[in-house]
């Protein structure tokens, strides 16, 4: 199985696309950002506003908890409502336990998200007796999926988990990765192979081990179905963004993941900036610019965070640079080696310029160094003028 390039010259693992609406996921398109709306989904105008925020944020698919037929069936008004209003974002219909519901939903969304520790026969006997009752079940679900060109995520949880695979494996992420690929294999078997699948836990060591492990499961069964990458329950405020950006940026590190969702116990609009900050922070997403600067210490002859500040102030439209601001000559020149632009402190009230790692400016007077800074930029064509949005 090859692999594609990741800026950096890290390798991604080369997944399938799979087309969820207008946005494809997988192969060489971008890490894709998703969310999930928090509303009753009877309730349409609320859902429907709530995704728009989400839309704006950023949100690249939006995800719909179903666990009902009627809200099933208000999927059709909530995405109606959702063209009405100019937006046509992919919508993913989240559901466990009721094949009906999955089969319902693949008709009217784009992307169907089931649970195979629940979506399950209602007994535990043996194994190739309940894996073929599974087989039956998701047969009418493929076939229309097929029909309607609905992807499927296979979504597997930590804590869901079915008895026959917790007794055969215990609750580890072999359980997990063997609880989708018994899935993936049936689909595959099928001839449907729209799949994407994932591995979630609250435990990011759980989290990451199981999703190394389905890498190279689908490696050794010739599978390259896409990954949704994410840390469940990963709770709220700081807590929630640490734990989210170890698990999911451990994996975007290792070349793994496709889509991601950041779990936070808040507005879901809150997300989407979170994802975005650790795609850009793991060298999987470039969306804006990127800044280097030291903590500083007793070497540093200014004031770094004013600096820094005013930096970002001019720069921060020029997305996909990485600007660095550093305190002295002693160590900044090294520890900013992948940066486009460097500003250094030379001597009390000097500053030097790079370019790359090339000293091209030297003993500027601090009060004009930003200015000789943009100025740099716009020499190497690297330079454009803010949009309004970005105007300050």
């Amino acid at each position: 199985m090859n692999s594609n390039k990741m800026i950096f010259g890290f390798s991604r693992f080369k997944t399938r696309v799979v087309n969820i609406g207008s946005v494809p996921m997988g192969g060489d398109n971008p890490i894709r950002v998703q969310s999930m709306t928090n509303t009753n989904t009877l309730d349409t105008l609320a859902t429907v506003e709530q995704s728009i925020r989400m839309i704006n944020a950023g949100c690249e698919y939006v995800r719909i908890s179903v666990p009902g037929m009627r809200e099933t069936e208000n999927l059709k008004e909530i995405k109606k409502e959702l063209h009405h209003r100019g937006y046509d974002v992919p919508l993913i219909a989240d559901v466990h336990f009721n094949p009906k519901i999955a089969e319902t939903a693949a008709t009217i969304v784009e992307k169907v998200r089931i649970n195979p520790g629940n979506f399950r026969p209602g007994h535990d006997g043996k194994a190739g007796d309940e894996l073929e009752e599974i087989a039956k079940r998701l047969k009418p679900l493929l076939h229309i999926c097929k029909e309607q060109g609905t992807v499927i995520r296979i979504g597997t949880n930590h804590g869901s988990l079915s008895e026959r695979i917790k007794n055969f494996y215990g609750d580890t992420p072999e359980g997990m990765v063997e609880s989708a690929m018994e899935y993936a294999r049936i689909c595959r078997d099928a001839g449907f192979n729209d799949l994407v699948l994932s591995m979630k836990a609250s435990n990011t060591r759980v989290m990451i081990q199981a999703n190394r492990l389905l890498v190279e499961k689908m490696k050794a069964e010739g599978m390259d179905y896409p990954l949704h990458l994410g840390v469940t329950e990963a709770g709220a405020g700081e807590d929630g963004r640490i734990r989210s950006a170890i698990g999911i940026g451990s994996l975007l590190a290792d070349g793994i993941g496709d889509t991601i969702r950041v779990s936070l116990t808040e507005d879901p609009e809150k997300e989407v900036p979170v994802a975005y900050a650790i795609l850009q922070s793991a060298g999987a997403r470039i969306t804006k610019t990127e800044y280097i600067s030291c903590p500083s210490c007793g070497r540093t002859l200014f004031n770094i965070q004013e600096t820094l500040e005013r930096v970002k102030e001019r720069t921060s439209h020029l997305k996909g640079l990485k600007i660095a601001v550093m305190g002295c000559i002693v160590n900044g020149p090294g520890e900013m080696a992948d940066a486009d632009y460097g500003y250094v402190g030379g001597a009390r009230g000097k500053v030097m310029l790079y370019r790359k790692q090339k000293l091209v400016k030297k003993d500027i007077d601090e009060s004009d160094a930003v200015d000789e800074l943009i100025h740099l930029i716009k020499e190497n064509g690297d330079w454009s003028e803010p949009s309004r949005k970005h105007s300050i």
